[in-house]
């Protein structure tokens, strides 16, 4: 299915206190009672690109073209995609339910050879549109998440990881593509299920994408 603009007819807003609890509490995929974040330190901040290592190494044109139309729809609307002092609740036209938007999560991690490292968990599409136009994010950051269920995939190495990401024609990965390099062979028992404390964001996709 290739993308097809939608119209956004109403963007509710929710502040920054209650965005952070609603993070604490969101639970694992597989372990629902299970919340990595609730101990872990978290503050919304603006983080340059060069601060923040992607995982996943592609991104969908498809999905390019679906952020850039959200970020003109919120912008008519009065707000800014890449600048959420919160969250915001979205009614779509013709879809049913609320779709809640929180700004992208980045977890701060520690790997194997002593580095420290900012690794986007949730907004890949809306940041790689963001860099492309030139803008500096406002991130969810959290530091302290358990040894034990860090993200579900390492982060792109190397100087500039952003230009190690492939833009995929269309709106699907070829067989074969690796998407993620993951930590552990069952990898969704790492995911975090945001929807476990928000209303219809984007969920695991086939391959753990």
């Amino acid at each position: 299915m290739t993308f097809e603009p939608f119209r956004i007819l109403r963007a509710e807003p929710h502040g920054r206190e209650e965005l952070l609890d609603k993070i604490r509490r969101v639970g694992m995929l597989l372990d629902p009672s299970r919340k990595p974040y609730i101990d872990a330190e978290i503050d919304l901040r603006r983080m340059p690109y060069a601060e923040i290592r992607p995982a996943q190494r592609y991104v969908l044109a498809d999905g390019l073209l679906k952020v850039r139309h959200l970020d003109w729809e919120l912008k008519a609307l009065g707000f800014d995609m890449l600048d959420i002092d919160g969250y915001l609740t979205l009614t779509v036209e013709g879809a049913e339910g609320g779709v809640d938007l929180l700004p992208p999560v980045v977890e701060r991690l520690a790997e194997a050879d002593g580095s420290v490292n900012n690794v986007l968990n949730d907004g890949m599409h809306r940041l790689y549109a963001g860099r492309l136009s030139w803008r500096v994010p406002r991130v969810v950051f959290v530091r302290g998440v358990p040894e034990d269920a860090p993200y579900y995939a390492y982060p792109i190495p190397g100087p500039d990881p952003w230009d190690g990401v492939t833009v995929i024609g269309g709106d699907r990965v070829p067989d074969g593509f690796i998407k993620k390099w993951h930590r552990v062979p069952d990898n969704k028992r790492l995911y975090r299920d945001f929807n476990t404390a928000f209303s219809n964001v984007g969920g695991p996709r086939g391959g753990g994408a």
